[in-house]
């Protein structure tokens, strides 16, 4: 018995130390320098250790057959699952005998020559790319990055990293890469840096390595290593390249002063091959090109549009996407956006004597609850968010603001005269609006901040005589204008303001009333300064049509303030109530009135016989009295506005407004661009009026022929539809040649020419 307890009744079972498991089926054995291969217990394959082709048949065998996967194979024959695919790819090709591969370097593959050791170390210092090392040796990548790493070159060397070199290190630097790489290829140019921003580039140009135009790898691996932030524009020479033409708005975009403004405001995106000042270039051309939504550049070429921006490719969507995330990252569109404007201020400020000022709303159709605006163009209340625009004499934009919850006119004017007075200094200028700002309180603070206004009365007015009209005309810009009007004074606030009213008679005799602050102006200047506000309105649809003001930049919302008062849907359902009830007490006094005038005297003379036939009338209208009295203290009890958060259970969000300030601003630079194009196009056009903005367009669409020298980038443009608008294009690139602009991030100034018609 005590026998029996002693025995171990589960002894411990163990595989042999030379059994090596490859999955649940599959094993191998190894003894006495032999191994077995076993699937199920059967055999597949027996072979000596030291036979390695056998050993990759095998593996090649578990692996194909489906008995093991590749890593489980690799796992067990302890090598790696790269390994494995070699093998399997080597018995395809060349069955058995290929996989009795010779340890060394493979034959017939080129191998670098101990003696060019050297020129590959000074390519390298250069900062060449491993690729470009491998093409100019002759030899393949893979050989030139096992030689760096046997050397120890892992990243580039710190020379390389410092970009605030020395001229004369520069120099020499650029002395050892000419020496070391001879020439530049044809249709190219080196770009060399700048001591000081010449022309009309916003900063010194930048410098790139690279050789060819069509092949900027060498910066973009500079970028992707953390050693550059924009690549500089690196043209080649090549004819009818597509959308060329749009280079005509250069000189106008520089004179915006978006690329030095821009710098000021946000610095630099950090490493990029597109940096700051391209990916700006990119979004301003886009809109020239109508390219109205970066999912737009799916349908055209990133070679043709790179070749026109000075690089190999064109940014795509994703990336312009990134770029506009990260710009909307810094939060400082509202900066920049002042910044153009004391820009444009310091250009134009003579075109600033007339400030037309109006809203624009956006319609918004996503999930996200916003507040309701009312459209004009739709004539519906819709949710949507609302952009103020304020847009010189001439009509051009000049900055925007984003209204809060879509506030009015009456609300965001005072903001804006804050921001317009930073803007101006001192200068007294005249805010012109429609209806929607009609307050004479708001008349006072204009005033009251040194400026003038004008705009349209509001509400009731008395008629004007008819005898107290007069033609009255004025010639500016070039016509004539006649309007009839009556001249007078008028008084608001009970007489605490005192305003000159313009009253311009129609031939169907309706009379619009124009209010003005100004008594110096002729009157039919007034009325036409008045009338000229459609500019803006025309201004607002021409952008919707072909810049895509409306398209939604970002899906994006963000939490708005959930303390914002808005209209209380109690007070409104209480004042319905209460309307309700005062148009029943209406009817029924009417309805007793028409019976006291029908009453038949002979049958009830006296009043106290009438009321006694109209008593039930008599109870109806005393409670319907009653009703009203009871509704009216109701109503008063509710507050008229309340906090957001009390009118709703979801989340108080408004769009983010910041990407899509971005844009505006983008295409606002834009559209200043072609307006000047528009005017330069003027005296040389007859037709200006009418098709200049067409042929502006036509003449940016167009294809153009580059030629790159050492100082110069020759663009001629491709003749238009008629020899006329030839003629006003060719005009045209007269005037921008004397600007002698700089493409921005080069030292290439920019001649213009169009090509003759034989």
């Amino acid at each position: 018995m005590a026998k029996l307890v002693s025995e171990d009744l589960f002894p411990e079972v163990r595989n042999p130390e030379d059994l090596c498991a490859i999955n649940e089926r599959c094993r191998f054995r190894t003894q006495d320098g032999h191994r077995v291969v076993l699937v199920s217990g059967v055999v597949v394959a027996q072979y000596a250790v030291a036979d390695r082709m056998a050993e990759a048949h095998a593996m090649v065998n578990l692996a194909a057959c489906g008995w093991a996967d590749q890593n489980e194979v690799a796992r067990a024959f302890g090598c790696t699952a790269r390994t494995v695919r070699r093998h399997q790819r080597r018995f395809e090709d060349g069955g058995l005998a290929a996989l009795g591969h010779a340890a060394g370097y493979p034959r017939g593959r080129a191998r670098l020559a101990g003696s060019r050791r050297r020129w590959v170390e000074q390519l390298w210092a250069q900062g060449h790319s491993q690729r470009e090392i491998a093409r100019r040796m002759g030899v393949s990548e893979t050989a030139v990055r096992k030689l760096l790493r046997r050397w120890g070159c892992t990243a580039l060397p710190l020379a390389q990293t410092e970009f605030n070199l020395t001229a004369n290190e520069e120099a020499a630097q650029r002395t050892v890469a000419a020496s070391a790489t001879g020439p530049p290829a044809a249709g190219g140019t080196r770009q060399t840096p700048v001591p000081e921003c010449t022309g009309s580039a916003p900063h010194p140009a930048s410098v790139t390595h690279d050789t060819d135009p069509t092949d900027r790898r060498g910066d973009r691996l500079l970028a992707r290593l953390g050693l550059l932030e924009d690549a500089a524009p690196l043209f080649g020479t090549g004819a009818s390249i597509p959308r060329a033409g749009v280079l005509l708005a250069l000189p106008a975009l520089m004179a915006t002063g978006i690329f030095a403004c821009a710098q000021e405001v946000y610095g630099s995106l950090g490493s990029a091959f597109y940096g700051l000042r391209t990916s700006l270039l990119t979004l301003m051309l886009m809109a020239l090109w109508r390219i109205k939504r970066p999912e737009g550049l799916k349908e055209y070429s990133p070679q043709d549009l790179g070749r026109v921006l000075g690089l190999d490719r064109a940014p795509e969507v994703k990336t312009v996407r990134r770029k506009l995330t990260r710009l909307a990252a810094a939060g400082r569109a509202a900066e920049l956006g002042r910044a153009l404007a004391q820009r444009r201020v310091a250009a134009r400020g003579a075109a600033l004597g007339f400030l037309y000022v109006d809203g624009h709303v956006r319609v918004y159709h996503g999930q996200h609850r916003l507040p309701k605006a009312h459209v004009a163009r739709m004539r519906l209340s819709m949710p949507a968010t609302s952009d103020y625009w304020v847009n010189d004499t001439a009509g051009d934009p000049w900055f925007v603001v984003t209204a809060e919850a879509n506030a009015g006119l009456v609300k965001m004017l005072p903001s804006i005269l804050k921001e317009v007075r930073t803007l101006v200094g001192p200068r007294r200028l005249i805010f012109v609006f429609d209806r929607g700002g009609f307050s004479p309180k708001l008349f006072q603070q204009i005033l009251a901040a040194n400026f003038d206004l004008l705009t349209y009365r509001k509400g009731r007015h008395p008629r004007i005589a008819r005898k107290r009209f007069h033609t009255c005309q004025t010639r500016l810009d070039g016509h004539t204008f006649s309007y009839v009007l009556a001249d007078q004074e008028v008084r608001l606030l009970k007489g605490k303001l005192r305003l000159r009213q313009v009253t311009r008679l129609a031939e169907d005799g309706h009379q619009t009333p124009i209010l003005t602050s100004r008594r110096d102006l002729p009157a039919a200047q007034v009325a036409y300064r008045m009338f000229e506000r459609w500019r803006q309105e025309n201004f607002f649809k021409y952008l919707r049509e072909e810049y895509a003001l409306d398209a939604l930049a970002e899906y994006a919302a963000e939490p708005d303030d959930p303390t914002r008062e808005v209209p209380n849907p109690a007070w409104a359902r209480a004042d319905a109530q209460l309307r309700q009830a005062q148009a029943q007490f209406d009817r029924l006094q009417a309805e007793y009135g028409l019976e006291a005038l029908a009453n038949v005297e002979e049958q009830r003379p006296t009043m106290r016989g009438f009321k006694v036939a109209q008593s039930k009338l008599n109870a109806k209208i005393e409670q319907a009295m009653q009703r009203v009295s009871q509704l009216e203290v109701r109503r008063a009890a509710v507050p008229r506005r309340v906090p957001v958060q009390a009118t709703t259970q979801e989340p108080i969000v408004k769009l983010a407004p910041e990407r899509k300030h971005l844009t505006n601003l983008v295409k606002m630079v834009a559209y200043q661009a072609e307006s000047d194009l528009f005017r330069r196009i003027a005296p040389h056009y007859p037709r200006v009026q009418d098709e200049g903005r067409t042929l502006i367009q036509s003449a940016l669409a167009s294809a153009a022929d580059l030629e790159v020298t050492d100082k110069e980038l020759r663009v001629t443009l491709a003749p238009l539809s008629s020899p006329h608008r030839t003629r006003v294009i060719a005009a045209l690139c007269e005037e921008l040649n004397a600007t002698e602009t700089v493409f921005p991030g080069s030292r290439l100034r920019l001649h213009y020419a169009i090509r003759a018609v034989f």
